[in-house]
């Protein structure tokens, strides 16, 4: 049987595999967080309702928990607006997401074979697992880092009922070089990242800030912002990403009207399928909410430079 992590490598990816029953051990350290206050009320709803550790029927033969990380660079999307283009930042994680879990999937398939094993797409705290199977390690800004590709990447996680011969399950680790670095923490205009607790408080994080609907709390300063969705200031600065980020022109832009009609709001189904179909391949359509807020920031040239 091929090596799996070897055989990932060689495609440019990584991966580690954990036992099956790593799972409970997955949902009982996401409760006690929430149980010792680590994690917001806010933060912990989300995550249930993103969240599932419910292995499902058709993998009850599951014997193993995959997970891989295949880089992931930033994206620019073209906005019209007024005569000018327009261009904003998305961060990796986002885009073309779908098509990421299939090239992850894929990448499994050939390795193991369709015909011997099945995979399932896990819905777990990938980032998690990544940590604890030794794939990643955190930051100290609480993002994880896996080597060769720094924070840039985006992680996919599997049922399979391919044997896991080798339990990689471990303590959760920071970097050693986040001991004698606050680049992150300096950076972070609002003070999520602290010196006195490992954990993140997520809840003031600009991500979590830009990616829920409502209007900007009144602590956010409109210059902060300066992607679509998510956040970059973090990790831009970190000294272990130097030279990882790439930026690739999305595929997908907007035309004056199209741009209009995001900035205007409403419902997602009364989207012209053309505009919903990109929002789609971008993976925004999620946040199309929140679109108008944040697209209307990012316009209006308040950002930073």
């Amino acid at each position: 049987m091929a090596d799996l992590s070897a055989e990932l490598e060689k495609r440019g990816y990584r991966g580690r595999m954990v036992n099956i029953r790593r799972l409970r051990d997955l949902e009982n350290e996401i409760q006690a967080r929430y149980d010792q206050r680590l994690i917001s009320e806010d933060i912990y709803q989300i995550l249930r309702a993103a969240l599932a550790f419910r292995i499902p029927d058709d993998m009850r033969e599951a014997h193993s928990l995959i997970i891989v990380a295949l880089p992931d660079p930033m994206f620019e999307v073209v906005f019209h607006q007024g005569g000018v283009s327009r261009t904003v930042d998305i961060p990796p994680t986002y885009v073309y997401f779908h098509e990421v879990n299939r090239r992850a999937r894929k990448a499994l398939e050939d390795i193991l074979g369709t015909q011997q094993y099945a995979f399932a797409l896990a819905r777990v705290p990938a980032k998690l697992l990544a940590v604890r199977s030794g794939l990643a390690s955190y930051g100290k800004n609480n993002v994880s880092y896996v080597p060769g590709m720094g924070s840039y990447h985006r992680l996919v996680a599997f049922y399979s009922d391919y044997l896991c011969h080798q339990d990689n399950w471990g303590k959760p680790s920071m970097m050693e070089a986040c001991e004698t670095c606050s680049a992150c923490l300096k950076s972070c205009p609002t003070k999520a990242i602290t010196a006195d607790r490992f954990l993140i408080r997520a809840e003031r994080c600009l991500t979590f800030v830009n990616e829920n609907e409502g209007p900007f709390p009144e602590w956010v300063d409109p210059s902060w912002h300066h992607c679509l969705v998510g956040c970059l200031l973090c990790q831009t600065v970190c000294p272990q990403n130097r030279g990882m980020l790439k930026t690739v022109r999305a595929r997908e832009e907007f035309s004056e009207s199209e741009t209009a009609l995001l900035l205007k709001g409403g419902p997602a189904r009364e989207l012209p399928k053309a505009v919903s179909e990109k929002l789609d391949h971008l993976g925004l359509l999620d946040y199309h909410e929140v679109l108008p807020r944040n697209l209307g920031v990012l316009l209006s040239g308040e950002t930073q430079a």
